[in-house]
């Protein structure tokens, strides 16, 4: 299963390592989202930005909205049913499962590996955002409820 990570927390007093880490994940910017697969690596990544991210299992339909209505391509194009067909020879359906799945890897594919998402409408949890979501904030793992939280940012 697929995570999807967000960036939650800014740059103003992150270490150095910390910086890094979420270069390489490629969150510059509040709010990013990228899909990146379950592997020891990004785990290791994803433990070490935990305190700045938000990440859980995607699933399909969420995805599918993400990148109908999120997903860019180079020069900042919008993509459409007929884009991904014509591009990647599959439906957006297929794609979302396939990336699920681990079967493929969204960077690569034309569209582009980081969404810019909005803040998310009615705000992150009542406890804010510097506190885990065990205790009601809005860092850390979310598991399955990183959905809710996409189509809130959508």
């Amino acid at each position: 299963m697929a995570y999807a990570v967000v960036r939650i927390r800014g740059s103003v007093g992150v270490r150095g390592s910390i910086a890094d880490t979420l270069k390489m994940l490629r969150l510059h910017k509040v709010n990013h989202c990228v899909i990146i697969p379950n592997t020891e690596t990004y785990n290791g990544m994803i433990n070490k930005a935990k305190d700045f991210i938000t990440y859980g299992e995607i699933d399909k339909d969420t995805l599918i909205k993400m990148i109908l209505k999120r997903g860019r391509l180079s020069g900042n194009r919008r993509i459409d049913q007929e884009t991904v067909k014509e591009l990647m020879g599959m439906s957006v359906e297929e794609l979302a499962e396939k990336i699920v799945n681990e079967e493929i890897l969204l960077k690569d594919t034309p569209i582009k590996p980081v969404f810019r998402l909005h803040p998310p409408r009615k705000g992150h949890n009542k406890a804010g955002i510097k506190k885990s979501f065990t205790v009601g904030g809005a860092l850390g793992y979310r598991g399955e409820k990183i959905s809710e939280l996409l189509k809130k940012m959508i």
